[in-house]
């Protein structure tokens, strides 16, 4: 996309808009500190931002987060709400892969526990754990068997031993989209998606070993399980081969219809549905299906994490107490009950790396969490530091219910390669005491910690303004990539 200049006017300190100029039915509205602002000028992301705001049915404000930066469509970190009677939906704004997530395990165990055992976790986790570009894993399933899977999500995980049935509590939507039809899916996406289940892919995808190194909140941070010095685990995968073939069959149809229709989209990768059409429904039905997959898929992987802790350490569940902390979804398209104009409306929102932050007393959270907030995770890259946050009412009212999801890309993945050219960053990682694994060649170079945002600076961010605030940090010791 051709980079346009677009007018930043600003709100506060970390707030700004882009006027409602043109074709613009709403304003934009991002969150960044003036130290983001150069990068976030470098490219085409606050145009993408100011072409969303042209969707029919858009409410309110087109939304970037402070991890932004350009996307295919939508820039990734943007959210939007439409109307249920004008709006659309548009796979541009769920993303590729379809509830791409990320969810944190906390232990009984103090940085002083594994300190001798860190090596060989670490190489454990990565022997057991299948990663890699189309790495498959040992669930092995028949199209009848992946159909339950996409109808069932974390449920059908938990039903076949894979994980404890307080791990439903602990995820969003307890892990199942009831509305997921399997049948939308296409034959292709189910030959892509029936030997990944339990696979943690490639890319910025992660498993990490942590420790949490302070904590600011010390009540969230008690209901959350979180102390200082405690041992945790991160896991970000997503809906693998599987979701980026439901989104690829969607926008080839989609393109077809805008056409049909006479859509005027200010970009093709907007292709998008009127909610109230057939093939909306279509869509959404298999976007469920693919976050159930994702959902399910995260659960195979805490499974086959907590049996590696086990078998590693010789230790057994009572000893290590592995528990799922919260999982939180990041590409994805919701129908919510929101605040509009002083009603209650139903809405679709769409969250492209971005995610939910539920406030205190929210009806959609376990009952665990509703005195204190939605557990938030914003991971950091394999170098860096992770925050863990709660929701808040205050992003109910400003941006149905959304925050940012990590750290945002500043290089792509070829800068980045050739700034890593001729480093040995595994060594430089190691020498900072974070071991590291991988299995892609150019896994390292493109994932290297400066081709991402100031993780805390992002953090600082949406705490700043009041979208999820700061409860702890985690430290990484050890990192599998794919």
């Amino acid at each position: 996309m051709a980079k346009e200049s677009v007018a930043l006017k600003r709100i506060n300190e970390v707030c700004w808009e882009i006027p409602k100029t043109g074709k613009m039915l709403v304003p934009g509205r991002i969150y960044a500190s003036e130290g983001m602002i150069p990068d976030i000028l470098r490219d085409a992301t606050l145009q993408q931002v100011a072409n969303v705001a042209q969707l029919h049915g858009i409410i309110n404000f087109s939304y970037a987060m402070p991890d932004m930066h350009w996307g295919y469509g939508f820039p990734i970190g943007g959210v939007a709400a439409f109307s249920m009677d004008q709006g659309i939906v548009s796979p541009g704004g769920v993303g590729y892969d379809i509830n791409c997530g990320c969810r944190l395990l906390r232990t009984n165990l103090m940085a002083e526990d594994i300190k001798g055992a860190l090596r060989d976790l670490v190489l454990a986790l990565f022997q057991n754990v299948p990663c890699g570009v189309g790495s498959t894993g040992s669930v092995k399933l028949t199209q009848a068997q992946t159909a339950q899977v996409l109808s069932k999500g974390s449920a059908w995980a938990v039903k076949q031993g894979y994980g404890l049935a307080e791990d439903l509590e602990r995820t969003e939507d307890q892990g199942t989209m009831p509305t997921a039809d399997p049948a939308e899916v296409s034959d292709r996406a189910y030959k892509r998606g029936h030997d990944q289940l339990g696979t943690l892919g490639s890319g910025n995808h992660f498993l990490e070993i942590g420790v949490v190194d302070k904590v600011y909140d010390p009540a969230a941070a008690d209901a959350f399980g979180l102390r200082k010095d405690m041992v945790t685990v991160l896991v970000h995968s997503g809906s693998r081969g599987l979701g980026h073939q439901v989104c690829d069959d969607f926008l080839a149809e989609m393109n077809r219809e805008s056409h049909r229709l006479g859509l005027e989209l200010p970009d093709r990768q907007l292709a998008c549905a009127l909610l109230d059409s057939p093939m909306a429904r279509r869509y959404l039905a298999a976007m469920a299906a693919a976050a159930n997959f994702a959902w399910a898929n995260r659960q195979v992987l805490t499974h086959l994490i907590r049996e590696t802790f086990e078998e590693t350490l010789k230790a057994g569940p009572a000893q290590l107490g592995m528990q799922l902390v919260y999982d939180v979804c990041h590409n994805i398209a919701k129908i919510e009950s929101h605040l509009v104009e002083g009603t209650e409306q139903r809405v679709c929102v769409h969250r492209k790396g971005a995610t939910r932050s539920l406030g205190p007393g929210h009806p959609s959270l376990p009952e665990i969490y509703r005195k204190i907030g939605q557990p938030v995770l914003i991971p950091g890259d394999m170098g860096t530091h992770s925050y863990v946050l709660k929701g808040t009412t205050k992003a109910e009212t400003e941006t149905f219910s959304s925050t940012c999801h990590g750290a945002g890309r500043v290089m792509s993945r070829t800068q980045a390669k050739k700034a890593a050219k001729g480093r040995a960053i595994s060594r430089e990682l190691e020498d900072r005491g974070i071991i590291v694994r991988w299995t892609g060649r150019h896994t390292l170079a493109e994932e290297i910690p400066e081709a991402y945002k100031d993780v805390s600076e992002v953090a600082d961010v949406v705490d700043k303004a009041g979208l999820s605030t700061k409860v702890a940090r985690l430290r990484p010791l050890g990192v599998v990539k794919g």
